[in-house]
């Protein structure tokens, strides 16, 4: 069945349940979304993870942060222990929760010792990127294994089989490497540098000075690849890479806050057709988040002024997709109710 037929199908789904058309709003728009993702109508989601990918900034060395790089590798054993708050989200809402340590800057026990109360995946692919500010972010050999690591958690997705993934972040400095990504990009850098984790109106200008100057000593090309390289970073690559690796796969993918929305940006930039398949969690209140969603033409599912990154809001975001098939899967039609049309289409409400 081609896409039309299967959102056909799903829209006259939803015209037969026992509600006036259109009443549960965008939730109904998130069903036919999922049913052109599955190639299904209706849709359902059975099982989904969040993968959060860890990374290092040696932009951070700047000063662009209130804290230093060693706060990201405690947040990862704080979370691998069961203490963050996307353990907390993810298990009250029904995801499985995924580590990846693309590349902190820290050296993590073995399973045994550590004991993760989640998976943990071991993908780093070098103790945080270079200071772009100074020098290129990675070499290409270390670009391309991120993004082609990211493909591999791709197929990962799809081995455990998840119906939908959400992308989280985790790494000090990482809200300056994506504002860094999408000036580069050519998004308006004023728009789209902001505080990250709430530094004063002196630090803020510092960070914008230091990203500015920073994409123009590094000089990259507007090629998604050349720009991860100058100035991205391990995790934002491999996330790079991870949504790209779903194409075709049937998995929608939510996407968390500033820094992963970058690298859907640069996912985007290789191949405009991802926004078929991703949904955006929440809007941060990080002021370029807004600025990237709408250059992917993506719009939130919830804006609760959170910026806590870790893919909470992707999370929060992602069980109203699960809840709005959950209407579209167990409410009574028309066809088997003791409602008729016509009485159901007259109520005010």
């Amino acid at each position: 069945m081609d896409k039309k037929n299967i959102l056909d199908a799903m829209q006259a789904h939803l015209d037969n349940l026992t509600k006036p058309r259109g009443s549960l709003g965008k939730l109904e728009e998130y069903c036919l979304k999922m049913a052109a993702i599955q190639g299904k109508a209706p849709p359902k989601i059975e099982k989904k993870g969040v993968y959060v990918f860890g990374g290092d900034h040696g932009i951070a060395d700047e000063g662009v942060s209130l804290y230093p790089k060693e706060v990201s590798f405690q947040m990862a054993i704080n979370m691998l222990s069961g203490g963050a708050g996307i353990n907390v989200l993810a298990g009250s809402t029904g995801w499985e929760l995924i580590v990846v340590d693309s590349g902190i800057d820290g050296d993590f026990p073995p399973d045994g010792e550590l004991n993760p109360k989640n998976r943990f995946i071991r993908a780093k692919i070098s103790r945080g990127s270079r200071n772009f500010y100074k020098e290129m972010a990675m070499t290409e050999d270390e670009t391309e294994a991120a993004i082609g690591k990211g493909r591999e958690l791709a197929e990962d997705a799809v081995k455990q089989g998840y119906n939908m993934v959400a992308v989280g972040d985790l790494g000090i400095g990482n809200t300056s490497t994506a504002a860094a990504l999408l000036v580069a990009a050519g998004l308006d850098a004023d728009a789209v540098i902001d505080r990250g984790t709430g530094i004063d109106d002196k630090q803020l200008a510092h960070k914008k000075r230091v990203i500015k100057e920073g994409v123009v000593n590094r000089r990259p090309v507007k090629n998604a690849y050349s720009i991860l390289q100058e100035v991205g970073a391990p995790d934002l690559a491999m996330m790079t890479g991870f949504m790209l690796g779903l194409e075709g796969r049937g998995i929608a993918c939510v996407i968390d806050g500033f820094p992963v929305s970058s690298a859907a940006y640069m996912a985007y930039m290789v191949n405009p057709k991802i926004t078929d398949y991703l949904f955006a969690g929440h809007l941060s209140k990080v002021g370029g988040h807004k600025i990237v969603l709408s250059a992917l033409g993506l719009s939130p599912i919830v804006s609760l002024d959170m910026h806590l990154g870790e893919g909470t809001g992707a999370v929060i975001g992602g069980f109203i997709v699960q809840l709005a098939l959950a209407c579209a899967l167990n409410m009574a039609g028309f066809d088997s109710g003791d409602v008729s049309g016509k009485d159901i289409e007259e109520q005010k409400y």
